[in-house]
């Protein structure tokens, strides 16, 4: 493995796994290189197939030496037209084409049946649809029985079960499929740490996918993230009471753009994470961020400044889809992601006075993160440490961009985990103990071993007394290393 300095940066990693990305050894390197989340896209691949990557995944994080959260990404409603005989066809401008939900023969240029059987009732004569992300487009003329008859816009190839949007929003199909109530069950079976639900429309979403996770791994003892992917116009006005019934979401720029018009999302997505951070949620950006690196070994200047202005933003997390799935070079996507990343970075604001006043805190101890925040930037001290068990300080702490690292130690696995996606959160794992000042001499052993704080180092410190209690931080203490 390459031992050339790796970056270092706040902002997380998220990566597709797929054909490209299915060995143990690749996943190991993709680990090393930065990679904090790993996605299992269930919109591909058997039961068996996910539960088989996540034991993999496992393994590699062992072998690697670092723990990283596992994301299930549910399929969600299949809004997308049948197959073809020939498996694609073309359709010209002006051309008269037919989504036939009662079809059962395969589609021609004529007409093609439709996985969605609701959309004849969801659509009207004058409504646009978009096909394959967009690239073609259809006037709907009319509406008779279960055949929408329509007009082609904009043309082009069209190949079996591509999606389908409706300009404007509007398709009733529900957020969450039998498939997906049977895919949590899998993906709870392996105790995914988070759950990315998609085509949400409201909080009722959420609130009904949260609990199918947790009656499903209830045996296990284990709550996952759940994470709302926004995706749908309808989701826009929602994204208050979405992000409240949410742990986190995804700026999911694919079909929001189809819907909204691509020319709308750079503005929803700087307003999307900023409503995350001041909520206190977590935030992922997707989406084509690395998309020429599928077929080509360096991005585009404009992918380049596309992750680079989501790191400015504030996002918690990039994503890799296809281009570590299926692409031709998933481990070189992840080192010149990284390196965007920590560059980024180094161009950021870091935090001030203004970051921290005009604010009240009724609880405890979000008072003491943002004062551990405040203090360790005027002392300049080499990192901030919070001993934690639900890992809520430390998410606190990662709303703010302080340059200076947090590292949360905490004995609970799932919290290492979980963790794994907070932005400049260095998430470690450390034996519990009931004695505050035992507790505090282990910490700065672990973080000496590490090489993280060196004696003489001043670092800060948050904990709760007693020890042990969720949501008890309650102490800061500033440290010199001895």
């Amino acid at each position: 493995m390459d031992t050339t300095r790796l970056p270092r940066h706040a902002t997380k990693i998220v990566a597709t796994l797929g054909p490209a990305s299915n060995t143990l050894e690749l996943i190991e390197q993709l680990i090393h290189y930065k990679v904090s989340v790993v996605r299992l896209n269930f919109s591909h691949g058997t039961a068996q197939d996910h539960i088989d990557r996540a034991t993999m995944v496992r393994e590699a994080a062992r072998r690697a030496g670092r723990e990283v959260a596992i994301m299930a990404d549910l399929q969600g409603p299949k809004i997308r037209v049948g197959k073809f005989a020939q498996g694609k066809i073309w359709l010209e401008p002006d051309a008269k084409f037919v989504l036939d939900a009662s079809r059962t023969e395969l589609g021609d240029v004529d007409a093609v049946g439709l996985d969605y059987k609701d959309l004849p009732r969801d659509v009207k004569a004058g409504d646009r649809l978009l096909l394959n992300d967009g690239l073609i487009v259809l006037k709907v003329d009319l509406v008779r029985g279960q055949q929408v008859h329509t007009t082609v816009v904009m043309g082009g190839e069209l190949s079996n079960n591509k999606g389908i949007n409706k300009q404007g929003g509007g398709l009733t199909a529900p957020a969450l499929t039998a498939k997906d109530m049977e895919d949590i069950k899998t993906a709870m079976s392996f105790q995914a740490d988070y759950v990315a639900v998609s085509f949400p429309k409201n909080a009722t979403d959420m609130e009904m996918a949260r609990q199918l996770c947790n009656v499903a791994a209830a045996e296990f003892g284990h709550r996952p993230g759940m994470i709302a992917k926004i995706e749908r116009v309808e989701a826009i006005p929602n994204l208050v009471e979405i992000l409240r019934a949410s742990d986190g979401i995804m700026v999911a720029r694919g079909d929001l753009a189809v819907e909204v018009g691509n020319a709308a999302v750079p503005a929803l997505q700087k307003k999307m994470i900023r409503m995350a951070r001041e909520m206190d949620r977590v935030v992922i950006t997707a989406t084509q961020m690395m998309e020429s690196m599928i077929t080509n070994p360096v991005p585009t200047r404009a992918e380049v400044s596309d992750v680079a202005n989501a790191v400015l933003d504030g996002t918690d997390a990039v994503m890799l889809s296809a281009e570590t799935a299926s692409g031709r070079y998933p481990l070189a996507t992840v080192q010149e992601m990284s390196r965007i990343c920590e560059a980024a970075e180094q161009a950021e604001d870091t935090a001030r006075d203004t970051d921290f006043s005009g604010h009240t805190y009724a609880r405890i101890d979000q008072a003491i993160a943002m004062g551990a925040l405040f203090t360790a930037h005027h002392l300049g001290a080499k990192a901030i440490v919070a001993l934690t068990e639900s890992g809520s300080t430390p998410l606190w702490m990662s709303r703010h961009s302080a340059h200076i690292p947090v590292y949360a130690l905490t004995s609970r696995l799932s919290t290492q985990r979980k963790m794994a996606l907070y932005r400049n959160v260095r998430p470690l794992l450390m034996d519990s103990h009931t004695d505050r000042d035992t507790a505090l001499e282990h910490a700065e052993a672990h973080l000496k071993k590490r090489g993280i704080v060196q004696s003489g180092d001043v670092y800060a410190i948050t904990c709760g007394e007693p020890m042990g209690a969720p949501g008890g931080t309650n102490m800061l203490k500033i440290c010199r290393a001895a």
